[in-house]
């Protein structure tokens, strides 16, 4: 009896925490297209979330480019411009270029939003915004939800270029390539399908990281220790659900 003890107890805690990230996601959205808007906070966020976090997206990606290139070469043994392309160009755009320009801004960004409001939870400023009648779901919550969801298909747009001029760069440079025909091979590669898929991957993934930053964030408690908590479980959190959520549109897309 204590094994199915803790094995209903366990269970019931999953579902208590589903349920309240499920209640926290839909009063979240609610507010997202719900007036009053705060535009200058969704700027700022725009700021931070996109533009703050070009270099590491872009780092990612010219290297992830440079080495899937390198990679599908010596696995190929011997392959052309048009092979080569063809293996950077999907594998960037579909998959690569979405998940890890997804994860660095989980890491980057999604730590940031749990600290910043776990801060706010533990000093009681969130208790002060709503004893001065401001919703902290409109003025927290909201802006940067909208902002991650706008940003995060242009943070994967330019790292889906940068990847792609990374397995140029290597197979020009080192290959020897034909820069005209690498090109036109790259061009005739790319499928709307591949590229709409990731861009999806990245609106969705925006939300996700958007989301868990804030909701650990909001309920972090216990002071120092417990914001600290909060963002380790934003990212660890984060990174779950963008990798399930990335199997199952990408099985929605591509499924046969």
């Amino acid at each position: 009896m204590r094994l199915l003890r803790a094995i209903g107890r366990g269970t019931i805690a999953i579902f208590a925490v589903i349920g309240r990230i499920s209640v926290f996601a839909g009063t979240s959205l609610y507010h997202c297209v719900r007036p009053p808007f705060f535009p200058r906070l969704i700027l700022r966020q725009m700021i931070e979330i996109g533009f703050y976090s070009l270099p590491v997206v872009g780092l990612t990606a010219i290297f992830t480019g440079m080495v899937l290139a390198l990679q599908s070469f010596s696995g190929f043994g011997f392959a052309g411009e048009a092979t080569i392309a063809n293996v950077v160009v999907w594998g960037i755009t579909r998959e690569l270029g979405p998940v890890l320009a997804g994860l660095m801004v989980a890491g980057r960004i999604g730590a940031a939003m749990a600290a910043e409001i776990g801060t706010m939870r533990v000093t009681e400023q969130i208790d002060a915004l709503t004893t001065l009648s401001t919703n902290p779901f409109k003025y927290l919550v909201a802006p940067r939800l909208i902002a991650a969801v706008a940003m995060l298909p242009l943070l994967v747009l330019v790292a889906d270029v940068i990847g792609v001029l990374g397995g140029f760069i290597v197979s020009v440079y080192d290959f020897g390539f034909n820069p005209t025909t690498y090109l036109k091979s790259t061009w005739a590669s790319l499928d709307a399908a591949g590229f709409i898929s990731g861009l999806v991957k990245a609106a969705v993934f925006g939300f996700l990281i958007a989301l868990m930053g804030t909701y650990h964030g909001y309920h972090s408690k216990g002071g120092a220790q417990g914001v600290g908590q909060a963002t380790t479980n934003a990212v660890v959190s984060s990174s779950i659900l963008l990798l399930l959520f990335n199997f199952i549109i990408t099985a929605l897309f591509f499924a046969t």
